[in-house]
């Protein structure tokens, strides 16, 4: 179960606010209104894809704006707040619950609306695929959302261009990527080519530190998608790792793993670390390898230190 949407925490909001008979924070009140409403840890922790915020401090937050708006609550001091009269009254109504089609009956909120270009107007998504139920979501949730798709297709996309690098190219990008994770301190020198014939079962190495006492060997199969690499490939791998007394190595490829392939590098002394192709693009996408910053977009929040007494 999802936490409630913006409109559903209205009304538990404005209660819970109208029961503190002072100025409340959105902080002070969220626990309250969680109680009252039974969420369990596991809604409480659901956070934002981008992960700085919580689900529910979130819709709160666009609660209490919204119903600030329509003049049912009023901002006093530094991120504080109250129920309005109007607000009062409201509760007074018994009504089972608030949403927009409610506020559009306060000309404050109207007019503000009508202010903005977009109107902020709530955008009904579906909450799972195929689920029959939808709910509004905030302006930051459709941005992460949005955000989400837009890096799906990169991802996507960047994936189909890998897959057509020959294999050497291949090689020379899975140890550029991991020098911009970090690893051999981020420096290119302290990565190492040793793919071709004679190889030994390994394509690349990384050294950890500058005299190479800890390494990191790799092994690269691009392979074009349905070309799946099965446990005989990982236990090559395993095999040469051992003939070189190393004790980590990373299996990288294009396309995909079979379940045998995993269960063998599970079950592996040596620890083997797999990354199929959908990993492998989204650590590209995340570590800037070959793709660039198009845009950037500033979203900016009230200075609460500027406006504070």
């Amino acid at each position: 179960m999802a936490v409630p949407d913006y409109q559903a925490l209205m009304l538990p909001l404005l209660k819970r606010s109208a029961a503190m008979k002072r100025p409340v924070s959105i902080m002070e009140v969220q626990p309250l209104v969680a109680a009252d409403l039974k969420l369990t840890d596991e809604q409480l922790a659901e956070r934002l894809p981008s992960g700085r915020q919580g689900v529910l401090h979130n819709r709160l937050h666009w609660s209490k704006q919204y119903l600030t708006r329509a003049g049912l609550l009023r901002s006093t001091r530094r991120g504080q707040f109250e129920v309005t009269d109007e607000g009062h009254a409201l509760l007074a109504k018994g009504l089972p619950g608030i949403s927009n089609d409610l506020l559009n009956q306060y000309p404050a909120f109207v007019a503000w609306r009508q202010r903005e270009p977009d109107g902020e107007a709530p955008v009904l998504i579906q909450a799972k695929p195929n689920a029959p139920v939808f709910q509004a979501i905030t302006p930051e949730e459709r941005i992460e959302a949005a955000r989400g798709e837009l890096d799906a297709s990169l991802r996507a996309d960047v994936l189909d261009r890998v897959r057509q690098m020959t294999p050497g190219d291949f090689e020379a990008l899975i140890t550029l990527l991991l020098i911009r994770m970090g690893y051999g301190q981020g420096r290119e020198e302290m990565a190492e080519a040793l793919g071709g014939s004679g190889d030994g079962g390994v394509d690349g190495v990384v050294h950890q530190d500058p005299l190479g006492l800890d390494r990191v060997y790799i092994q690269a199969k691009r392979y074009k998608e349905g070309n799946t690499v099965g446990p005989d490939a990982i236990n090559s791998f395993i095999g040469a790792l051992n003939i070189k007394r190393a004790n980590k190595g990373l299996f990288v490829t294009a396309s995909a793993f079979t379940k045998q392939a995993k269960d063998h590098a599970e079950r592996s002394s040596t620890h083997v670390v797999l990354v199929d192709g959908d990993r492998l693009a989204e650590l590209m996408v995340r570590h800037a390898v070959g793709v660039v910053v198009r845009d950037t977009v500033e979203i900016k929040a009230i200075d609460e230190g500027f406006f504070g007494e």
